[in-house]
């Protein structure tokens, strides 16, 4: 069967094109993973197929199948990711100063944005015939692959650093996947996952390197684009932390696809967030000499010292007159509680990583009092307790009597 609107895969650095049929990952021209690929489409056919109503209803990110980069006769191996909630946050934009929504991608399946890319992936893997499958992951999308191997009854093995948090290692067991525990950084995961794919022939899911994936990604581009116009105005700033960079491209992909097909009148500014001690992206948009490929931050998924999809983030933000700028740890926890505070939304360091970058956007006068700003939270809460605590004045112990609670609320009202 056919998969006729993917026209080409192409490389971002020397636009060598590829059949999209094969499993390929980079371009073989370049050594490494430097030549990434870029899913190229024949949009005439992509309208001609495209029957949705754009009419702010949307059940999963299948929405847009006809979008995605997967066969005729494929499987979809789905367990209704996207169609995530863009929220009014009426006390995050009193705090503000500036008209603030939400779009909680915390809220799919195993609570992380990562399970638009992992639907595709296991989906195209299963297509494939291939009968393992693997990544390399900081936690969020070891738990998300796992969970889509498990519902395409494919075997999953993972890679992780060391020091990955507990709480997201935990998940990946529970869906039966092998996590293998690396004795060294992201980066070193990452580069056994890349050797054992060359060795055993394994999918790998890595949504640097996998050109498909990117694409599962851009689905929050065409979600807000709808979403957004059945508010009737399309945001100034869409705010996206940044990794490997994958998920601001995807997004930035997305939208810009609905407003070159007339569906939407206008795009936002992309926004790029990272973490002081992960810059390697933003170093490289401002053209930083002393670029850090070093990861530091507790804000785990999102610690890439060698981002792998460089080239199609600082595209987005160069393509939508957006830019990038830091955001220290402490921000990102204060920004996780704001965000819980404001507008009862958990999310993780990452996700928080965003509204601390909007934060420090508005002191520098990047963003504008009367712009609206959508801000992307890309994970559930629950997934790093810890980072959390740190930022909370914990809990009180007390004796089990009223006299204790009289004690702390003398002052405050009586129900």
């Amino acid at each position: 069967m056919v998969m006729e609107h993917v026209t080409a895969l192409e490389c971002t650095i020397c636009g060598d094109e590829y059949d999209p049929d094969q499993i390929i990952y980079t371009c073989p021209e370049h050594e490494g993973v430097k030549g990434i690929l870029e899913v190229k489409y024949d949009y005439d056919v992509i309208h001609d197929i495209f029957e949705a109503d754009l009419d702010g209803v949307i059940d999963s990110q299948w929405k847009y199948e006809a979008f995605l980069p997967v066969h005729d006769d494929a499987e979809i191996i789905t367990l209704n990711e996207g169609g995530t909630d863009l929220f009014d946050a009426p006390n995050l934009s009193d705090e503000l100063g500036v008209e603030t929504l939400v779009k909680d991608d915390g809220r799919n399946p195993t609570g992380c944005f990562k399970d638009r890319a992992s639907s595709i992936a296991v989906t195209k893997a299963k297509r494939a015939g291939r009968e393992i499958i693997t990544c390399a992951s900081t936690g969020n999308a070891a738990a998300s692959l796992s969970g889509y191997a498990a519902r395409g009854d494919l075997d999953c093995r993972i890679f992780v650093p060391g020091d990955a948090p507990s709480g997201k290692l935990t998940q990946p067991l529970v869906y039966g996947a092998d996590v293998l525990a690396v004795d060294g950084s992201y980066d070193a995961a990452y580069d056994l996952s890349v050797e054992v794919t060359e060795k055993y022939g394994w999918y790998n899911r890595n949504a640097a390197i996998n050109p498909f994936q990117v694409e599962g990604k851009r689905t929050v581009g065409h979600e807000l684009a709808e979403q957004s116009t059945a508010r009737g105005k399309i945001p100034d700033w869409v705010v996206f932390s940044m990794g490997d960079g994958c998920t601001i491209a995807g997004a930035w992909k997305g939208f810009r696809e609905f407003y070159e097909l007339d569906y939407v009148d206008d795009t936002p500014k992309m926004l790029g967030v990272q973490a002081e001690g992960a810059s390697s992206i933003h170093d490289a948009f401002h053209k930083h000499d002393d670029v850090d490929d070093v990861a530091d931050t507790l804000a785990d998924s999102i610690a890439v010292g060698c981002p792998r999809n460089t080239i199609k983030a600082c595209r987005a933000l160069e393509e939508s007159g957006g830019t990038s700028l830091l955001a220290s740890d402490t921000e990102i926890l204060e920004a996780e509680t704001l965000l819980g505070h404001t507008e009862g939304i958990y999310t993780e360091p990452a996700g928080a990583t965003s509204l601390a970058g909007v934060r420090r956007a508005l002191e520098e006068g990047i963003i504008e009092i009367g712009e609206t700003v959508v801000i992307n939270s890309t994970g559930f809460g629950l997934k790093d307790t810890e980072g959390a605590r740190k930022a909370t004045s914990g809990v009180t112990e007390i004796d089990p009597s009223l006299e204790e609670v009289q004690n702390l609320y003398s002052g405050a009202e009586q129900a």
